[in-house]
């Protein structure tokens, strides 16, 4: 297995495992009446403004951390110099990432057109964002696996 197969295995997980720790986390605080907004905009606009700089730094520690397991057990550092494939690669996963997003963003709307509380909104769109970050990554996996 690649190094960038691994790293794609490892960012799928710490992806699932930040935000399954950070909903569970806020639900609770939720729950015991820690939020008290009167507003519902202001509650799921902390949650999106607190989510992205913690999964940003999480997965910053979990990247270096990996990065140094691996060197470790395998004697293979991080390759430096990405090659054509990799960019298209890359390129091809941003771009299934980015339509799936743009989907769940138009999906998003229809509970507001529909009268329906706020919270239907903002829970497809966050649901939209992560699965966008997951189908990009998959989509990175299978083409390493597979080849363009």
């Amino acid at each position: 297995m690649s190094f960038q197969e691994k790293k794609n295995i490892v960012s799928l997980f710490t992806t699932l495992l930040i935000f399954s720790i950070y909903s569970m986390y806020v639900y609770q605080k939720y729950q015991e009446g820690s939020f008290h907004t009167s507003n519902a905009f202001s509650f799921w606009g902390a949650f999106i403004l607190i989510l992205i700089p913690v999964s940003i730094i999480a997965k910053i520690i979990i990247h270096i951390v990996f990065s140094m397991i691996n060197t470790i057990a395998t004697n293979e550092k991080e390759p430096r110099v990405t090659d054509e494939l990799d960019k298209l690669i890359e390129l091809k996963s941003t771009r299934n990432s980015h339509y799936v997003f743009i989907i769940g963003f138009l999906l998003s709307m229809i509970p507001l057109v529909m009268d329906q509380p706020p919270y239907f909104m903002f829970i497809i769109l966050i649901s939209s964002g992560l699965l966008s970050e997951v189908i990009g990554i998959i989509t990175q996996l299978y083409l390493y696996r597979r080849g363009v």
